[in-house]
């Protein structure tokens, strides 16, 4: 359920915010919510209409941080409504945040990730080096998944050594291409080219779909490593393209990388996002050294 009123706050997300479609459609879905479980709707709604509709999330079983973005997006559009003066007041500005625990990202070990590219390795042709060349590029430059898919074939036909990558909110950033990564991309290139039809069109995009109409989607890529992972022996439930970057992060940190680095690097703007990844480094390195040094050992 949408309104103009949404309809303008969206509009103003996408071109004064650079919001990607992907938070678009969130916010779109967390305010039709709002709309139709507000009594009144949102433009007509009290303070208690707002608050019982925001009590309720939780009775429905919606987790914390699903409750959580959905007060976001009304306090947000309750601030716009505000500016532009469709609303004297500002019925959201009760609502508390809910009470949530930060789970820690899930990684894959050093050893994981080598099994991982060398089941997408031992599969036959043009398939097998794109996955070699997906789980690399992910793995070596802690891409979002949304930014590695839409990458531009014209951006590596020259072999660089970084890549320019447009990220949240449309700011640029620096990803850098390790030397396998370049080689697995060189591999992919080439099949790619072999196996495109001269009277065919190319694709713009490094990873094309099938149809070569757009590019490779998210969930073909999640169900690819899937399969990879099962080869490798690893639980699937632990392997999709966001575990490849939380990858990347725990890596550099375990190999002392510094924090402000690694938060450059992964293009996040508060470096609280990016501090998280030292408690799952802290605890494999604890690990370690209980299974490895002498002292720590149980006798």
């Amino acid at each position: 359920m949408s309104t103009p009123q949404i309809e303008a706050f969206l509009e103003m997300m996408a071109v004064e915010r650079a919001a990607s479609p992907h938070t678009l459609a969130a916010y779109g879905r967390d305010l039709a919510d709002a709309e139709a479980g507000v009594e009144g709707g949102l433009m007509a709604a009290d303070e208690q209409a707002v608050e019982t509709w925001y009590a309720g999330l939780g009775v429905r079983g919606l987790s914390p941080a699903t409750q959580a973005r959905r007060r976001a997006a009304v306090r947000q559009f309750y601030r716009f409504a505000l500016g532009e003066g469709w609303r004297g007041d500002d019925p959201s500005r009760r609502l508390d945040a809910p009470k949530q625990g930060r789970s820690l990202p899930k990684s894959l070990s050093r050893d994981e990730i080598e099994r991982l590219l060398a089941a997408a390795a031992a599969r036959d042709g043009a398939a097998g080096r794109r996955l070699v060349a997906l789980v690399e590029l992910a793995y070596a430059s802690g891409l979002r998944v949304s930014e590695l898919l839409a990458l531009n074939l014209e951006a590596v036909r020259r072999d660089p050594a970084f890549l320019i990558v447009r990220g949240k909110g449309g700011k640029e950033r620096l990803a850098p291409l390790n030397a396998s990564a370049r080689e697995a991309v060189k591999a992919w290139l080439s099949a790619r080219d072999a196996a495109r039809k001269p009277e065919t069109p190319d694709s713009p995009w490094l990873f094309p779909s099938p149809a070569g109409r757009s590019h490779l989607t998210p969930r073909r890529f999640a169900q690819l490593l899937d399969q990879a992972a099962i080869d490798a022996g690893i639980d699937p439930a632990r392997v999709s393209p966001h575990v490849l970057r939380h990858a990347f992060a725990t890596h550099l940190l375990e190999g002392g990388a510094d924090l402000r680095v690694v938060q450059t690097l992964l293009g996040h703007a508060d470096i609280g996002t990016t501090q998280i990844y030292t408690h799952v480094a802290v605890d494999r390195l604890t690990q370690t050294v209980r299974e490895k040094h002498p002292l720590a050992r149980d006798r």
